[in-house]
């Protein structure tokens, strides 16, 4: 006799719910949501590296431009450039560190925080009237599926 985790990895490949095939699913609609989603920060004026950006240095605080970097995925160069035309705009602005006269952080400023909580806001407006369409019985199936992505993020 089969005991019960024996038997769920069994009838999860029966029914087609592969890791493999989960990943691709959970790839793809998370791209799709996120494109759909930055629609809004066109309205924001910020374009998407912009707001990745301004989100990392806002949500994590003050950021070395190394770090910022390695947080984005691009080279020391690109970020330089990108910080300094949102320094322009006023949206992050270049200060020293108190401990470290070489070390400069970038942080954001309270135009650069008003702009991304706005946007973010129009994100998560349209994201909700979407869900608001849903059975309570999904809604509850996305709100557990989310939690579980927060896992799953933590791991990779």
């Amino acid at each position: 006799m089969t005991d019960a985790r024996q038997a769920a990895p069994e009838s999860a490949a029966a029914e087609g719910r592969s890791p493999a095939r989960v990943a691709d699913t959970l790839h793809r609609s998370a791209i799709q949501l996120l494109r759909r989603l930055r629609q809004e920060d066109r309205r924001s004026g910020l374009s998407g590296p912009r707001a990745s950006a301004l989100s990392v240095v806002v949500f994590g605080g003050p950021q070395t431009l190394g770090a910022l970097a390695a947080a984005e995925q691009v080279r020391p160069p690109t970020m330089s450039r990108l910080v300094r035309a949102m320094e322009s705009e006023g949206l992050l602005l270049r200060e020293g560190d108190a401990k470290d006269a070489r070390v400069v952080r970038v942080r954001a400023t309270a135009k650069g925080i008003r702009i991304l909580q706005a946007a973010r806001a129009r994100r998560l407006a349209r994201l909700q009237v979407a869900l608001e369409s849903l059975p309570s019985g999904e809604l509850a199936t996305l709100d557990e599926a989310a939690a579980l992505l927060e896992r799953v993020a933590r791991t990779l």
